[in-house]
């Protein structure tokens, strides 16, 4: 039985690449993201290329796989390129549609806060459709604060929506100057 075999998190490969895809792809169509045209969409060597750019930045790009399937990823960028905001993160996580709420995002999401506190980063930053009570529940169990509001920034099912900010220190945070 599928629910029986372990989750596992792990970094992306190039031959993760597909499934990783077709998750997005879903997201944009079916998801909460979906209504508008899917226009800008990464093709496979888009995708080959983000990740070899966050990987010799040491940003962490993971999949989840449970019985060897890809069931989700979650990944951060630089929150800005500006030198001054070198230690934030902006994150995502995608789950495959037939495998929400099976605790994958909270394994995604740890496994990214750990490996982004170990890699130095102090604060991690999320954009989270205002309607996405899910993702929204999650971050708070993992003490994202909301810290802003975007009302209007998103067109969709011919309506405007909102964007709630997130945010989360990392290992000491705000609290301590870097050494």
């Amino acid at each position: 039985m599928e629910s029986d075999l372990p989750i596992i998190i792990r970094p992306s490969r190039d031959d993760d690449v597909e499934p990783m895809l077709a998750i997005y792809r879903r997201h944009i169509r079916h998801g909460i993201e979906a209504g508008v045209e899917d226009t800008g969409t990464p093709q496979p060597d888009d995708l080959k290329d983000r990740r070899k750019n966050l990987r010799n930045r040491k940003l962490p790009h993971l999949v989840a796989t449970r019985g060897g399937q890809i069931v989700g990823y979650a990944y951060v960028v630089l929150f800005r390129k500006r030198p001054a905001y070198r230690f934030t993160v902006k994150h995502s996580i995608y789950v495959h549609h037939e495998h929400l709420g099976r605790g994958i995002g909270r394994l995604l999401m740890q496994a990214l806060i750990d490996a982004c506190a170990a890699a130095g980063f102090r604060q991690m930053i999320g954009y989270i459709d205002a309607e996405n009570g899910a993702s929204l529940a999650l971050h708070e169990r993992f003490g994202f604060a909301r810290v802003g509001l975007l009302p209007g920034v998103a067109y969709r099912y011919g309506k405007w929506s909102d964007s709630v900010m997130v945010q989360r220190s990392l290992g000491a945070g705000a609290t301590q100057p870097i050494s």
